[in-house]
């Protein structure tokens, strides 16, 4: 199969526990998926963060962490191959 026909891409958990996020990933798929945590913060003062990405190779789990000094507004994962 082409590799741009093929499943990709780390399933995803998020947790958010007041001002700290949790996201948890799995990639089932052959090929390497590099996950980054994306966090905005809901005081305009409080700054956004975007984590450094991660390797989740084939058949493995990661965990990545992040938080805010007060509340979490959003919080989403970004994958690349």
């Amino acid at each position: 199969m082409p590799a741009e026909k093929r499943p990709f891409g780390a399933a995803c958990r998020t947790v958010v526990d007041g001002s700290h996020v949790t996201a948890y990933c799995h990639n089932p798929y052959p090929e390497s998926d590099h996950v980054g945590l994306h966090i905005e913060c809901d005081r305009w003062w409080d700054l956004d963060a975007d984590g450094t990405r991660v390797e989740a190779g084939p058949a493995q789990n990661v965990r990545l962490t992040g938080r805010c000094w007060k509340e979490v507004r959003s919080a989403w994962v970004s994958h690349q191959k």
